[in-house]
């Protein structure tokens, strides 16, 4: 029997009004709160050192910070496997160090030093670690996709369990290729995890204006690859997203788009005075969804974590990134005979 005109309305009035309980923290511990802790500080005071090394004319060429979205890379490398591969955009410090590579060997890179990870030649956006699996640092806008789609195809290929984590960002996402790589890997059901850093301003335009779909976990739709959106600024949300993306891929089901909502509080690039935005907008998020501070804050009011504690662990990466400096101002410049190096492999 049909409702009456009334009874329908009484039924939505009850539903609006009843509240609604506030989403519960994701489980943790103690131990992993503070490691995740620890390692997006290393990203964030990294980030800051090089900032302020390139201002001193010690780094050359282009650099893009990471400062804002350390949630992401952190939260994502946590659900990962040793033997698992990893690619992404020029924006790559905060991928090396999350992926365990040294920070002195990054810094020393970004200087053009002989210790750098590419021996002085790649600077600030290429530079590899076969020994970590972090295939780059990649220049161009969107072509680490379709490599990292190469390294799915590649595993899948040999029979392994490994897969790719394909990271790039929300001005990546409207380059064809992407969308290429996309029908490949769906076609072939290849162990690829697509993480979209959606920073919302590309190089310094809007989601909004620049993006007629600008839901981006939508983006795989028409290929049949699911995608969901995450609050990057929350490292346990990260973490459990980047959870059950492996667990899909794992299992044999194909490509997964995880849209990570982020933000980056410098501009895209050192050169960038990011006069797209307001000063207020960046400063709203800063104190209201900053991911370490929210971390930080847990570690206090949850598990009664000592402010001193806090500051020790602050103290140490701290020493970390001087020394990391310090090595990379020491080290040697590349001899010249680098440049007819690593440019052909004999079999």
């Amino acid at each position: 029997m049909a409702k009456s005109a009334s009874s329908r309305s009484r039924s939505r009035t009850t539903r609006s009004s009843a509240k609604k309980e506030a989403p519960k923290p994701l489980e943790t511990t103690a131990e992993e709160l503070t490691g995740f802790y620890r390692e997006m500080l290393l990203i964030r005071r990294f980030e800051e050192k090089a900032g302020q090394m390139y201002g001193m004319g010690l780094i050359g060429g282009f650099c893009h910070l990471y400062i804002g979205q350390e949630a992401v890379v952190v939260g994502v490398q946590s659900a990962l496997s040793p033997n698992d591969k990893v690619i992404t955009s020029y924006r790559d410090h905060g991928h090396m160090l999350a992926c365990g590579m040294d920070s002195s060997g990054v810094m020393a890179e970004l200087t053009g030093r002989e210790g750098g990870y590419s021996r002085g030649k790649g600077g600030s956006m290429h530079m590899f670690s076969r020994e970590k699996n972090f295939f780059g640092g990649h220049g161009i806008v969107g072509a680490q996709v379709p490599l990292g789609t190469g390294l799915a195809m590649a595993e899948k290929y040999k029979g392994t369990d490994a897969l790719s984590v394909t990271y790039f960002g929300d001005g990546s996402a409207n380059q064809g290729q992407v969308y290429e790589a996309f029908n490949m890997a769906a076609l072939w059901k290849l162990p690829v995890i697509y993480v979209i850093e959606n920073n919302q301003y590309a190089m310094g335009t809007s989601v909004a204006r620049s993006s007629a779909q600008p839901e981006l976990a939508k983006r795989g739709e028409s290929f049949g690859i699911p995608g969901r959106q995450v609050d990057g600024m929350d490292v346990l949300t990260v973490k459990a997203a980047a959870e059950e993306a492996v667990a899909h891929v794992r299992e044999g089901n194909g490509p997964i788009i995880l849209e990570m909502k982020t933000y980056r509080y410098r501009g895209h690039s050192m050169s960038d005075p990011a006069k797209y935005r307001s000063k207020e907008e960046v400063q709203k998020m800063r104190a209201e969804k900053d991911p370490i501070e929210r971390v930080r804050v847990r570690l206090i009011e949850e598990f009664g974590i000592e402010e001193d504690a806090l500051k020790s662990i602050d103290k140490d990466v701290k020493a970390v990134v001087s020394d990391a400096a310090e090595f990379a101002q020491n080290s040697p410049e590349p001899d010249p005979s680098e440049l007819y190096t690593d440019v052909l492999i004999e079999i």
